[in-house]
């Protein structure tokens, strides 16, 4: 498609879909990110050839999958064959693909190199079985390569994840993304490092940093590297010189960048959220932040938004914990309020200086808004991620209650309409609190887990849990201990239970045996399963509907309205159309 607008033109005709895609430096080829094919889609490609197109056969009964991989599932993706993403060029011109490199691996974020000669690219092709852990390395591949992957050079051997890689602009580097302490898994912070791209000993730049990075860029003169950090609830822009040192901030503050792109005279354009703002392009000249874009500022002009403050606290131990704070529409000081706490997933990630729409529709509800960054988030430092290894639902519960007590503090929580929500980690995180106080009035658990031990083998996440619990049948303590189910006859909050039923990060299982066992213990609960919905909902209505469900749901029991704790029904058209064969 043309820069300037216009009609989109198909380019490539390839037999499965682009996973991804990185133009060349001369505009004349593409790198592609294709997985395998199935036999019987090439055999339909070789018939189309010939010209000997079949008209769609009737559908027949789907085989029955074959598995015998330890990784053998995939949310969005399903059940996992021996189909792998591989590296493929496009020739624009001439129309043709040649497949770069093949395998039992999967090979991904390819980048070409600024001669166009070369390509390097992150692959778990290091260790015979990449399924038993999550080793990555950076490799190179000569662009011309027809032998599907036997002549690549190996750059990184680090046993843990090197990924991200980005090339100098003389072509003698490489510096990508790695994790040097791999028995921290997840909890590990992801350094910037730099190695030469034909291989060699690799230098790690941000050691002392302790903040784990993302997204490295060489800046045009090849002397420094710039990356996005995430610090204290923020989304900076660093920067830091090839040799090491001090790491500089060119787009700093409280705010959410998101992405960048650097110019050849040193500007900065970013993707930059704030929390009274959605995200805009910004232009940096490395001092000075001008804003491109008002896409939502006609949008913005309707609203009325939430004051939100940064704040700091201390938790049960002495360490201090920080989180954001909405305060409801027309709030007035001194008045306590009925008071959302609002968990964020992961564990590890954070609360950053962004738009986030729950958060202000809660506060145009009435309701302030907490939202922490316990123990276990990402942006201060890995001891404080480190510190919920093999013990959730502790040291993150007493700073997730320390910020209830903030707000106590403070004159703004009202203590009899106090509630408790979150997804994922939020929603263990929810099942964890309820468990263990009965200070909140209502609870909503959205696609969590509460008895670890069913997650084995039916969620994605086997080779996390051994790395972090060791094998249910060989440390069942350590197991139990993390599984709040086993204290839901603790829970008597009202809960409603929420998840997709095509779930495979975490299975709508979770909520579905929460909700069980306090039915047969007579507590108020409530099941909402979204049919065709994964761990992040695509579909408008639901999404609608969720929303709907949280707000009734907390009126309900909160605020202890006299309405009901379901959203009114809205009827079916009168007339249905079916849109896109549903």
């Amino acid at each position: 498609m043309n820069r300037l607008g216009g009609e989109a033109v198909r380019l490539t005709e390839t037999v499965q879909g682009v996973n991804d895609f990185e133009w060349s430096p001369d505009s004349a080829r593409l790198v592609l990110v294709l997985q395998d094919p199935k036999p019987e889609d090439i055999e339909s490609a070789k018939e189309k050839d010939k010209g000997n197109e079949k008209p769609a056969a009737k559908p027949k009964t789907p085989p029955p999958f074959v598995i015998d991989r330890l990784q053998f599932k995939e949310d969005i993706v399903g059940y996992l064959d021996h189909r792998r993403d591989h590296l493929y060029v496009f020739d624009i011109a001439s129309k043709k693909t040649a497949q770069l490199t093949s395998g039992d691996f999967d090979d991904s974020e390819p980048v070409w190199s600024p001669d166009g000669k070369s390509l390097a690219f992150t692959s778990n092709r290091s260790t015979p079985d990449p399924d038993r852990n999550y080793n990555t390395d950076i490799w190179v591949a000569a662009a011309d390569n027809t032998d599907k992957g036997a002549h690549l050079t190996q750059v990184t051997t680090n046993p843990g994840s090197d990924r991200s890689p980005t090339w100098s602009p003389d072509g003698k580097w490489i510096a990508f993304v790695t994790e040097t302490d791999v028995k921290a898994m997840i909890y590990a912070t992801h350094h910037l490092a730099i190695a030469p791209s034909t291989g060699g000993e690799a230098k790690v730049l941000t050691l002392a940093f302790d903040r784990s990075v993302r997204r490295p860029h060489f800046s045009a003169d090849g002397h420094s590297i710039y990356f996005i950090a995430d610090d204290d609830g923020t989304q900076n822009l660093c920067r830091i010189a090839v040799t090491g040192g001090e790491v500089a901030r060119p787009v700093g503050g409280r705010l959410n960048l998101a992405s960048y792109s650097l110019g050849k005279d040193g500007t900065i354009a970013a993707q930059i959220g704030m929390t009274d703002r959605p995200d805009e392009i910004y232009l940096s000249n490395g001092s000075d932040l001008t804003r491109l874009t008002k896409t939502n500022d006609a949008l913005l002009s309707q609203l009325r938004l939430s004051k939100v403050e940064y704040v700091h606290f201390k938790s049960k131990d002495g360490t201090s914990v920080s989180g954001y704070l909405y305060k409801p529409l027309d709030y007035s000081p001194g008045k306590r309020v009925p008071t959302l706490l609002n968990l964020h997933g992961g564990p590890v990630g954070q609360y950053s200086a962004s738009f986030y729409h729950l958060a202000e529709l809660y506060a145009a509800n009435g309701y302030a808004v907490l939202l922490p960054n316990p123990r276990g988030s990402s942006g201060y430092g890995q001891e404080f991620c480190e510190a919920i290894f093999a013990d959730w639902g502790n040291k993150d519960y007493q700073d997730d209650m320390a910020m209830v007590d903030f707000a106590l503090a403070q004159g703004i929580a009202d203590p009899e309409k106090l509630g408790v929500g979150g997804w994922s980690y939020g929603g263990m995180s929810t099942d964890f609190i309820i468990a263990q106080t009965t200070r909140f009035k209502a609870a909503i658990s959205g696609a969590g887990i509460a008895l670890l031990p069913s997650g084995y083998g039916h969620d994605q996440y086997v080779k996390d849990y051994e790395a972090e619990l060791g094998r249910p049948w060989e440390n069942r303590a350590g197991w139990e201990k993390i599984s709040p189910f086993y204290r839901v006859n603790n829970i008597t909050t009202p809960t409603l239970f929420m998840g997709g039923d095509l779930d495979w990060n975490v299975p709508v299982l979770g909520g579905e045996q929460m909700y069980q066992a306090l039915k047969m213990l007579g507590r108020t609960t409530e099941l909402v399963v979204y049919p065709g919905e994964h761990h992040g909902f695509t579909t408008p209505s639901h999404i609608k509907d969720r929303l709907e469900r949280y707000l009734a749901w907390y009126a309900h029991y909160v605020k202890g309205e006299a309405t009901s704790p379901r959203p009114a029904e809205q009827p079916a058209p009168a007339h249905a159309t079916k849109v896109g064969g549903e």
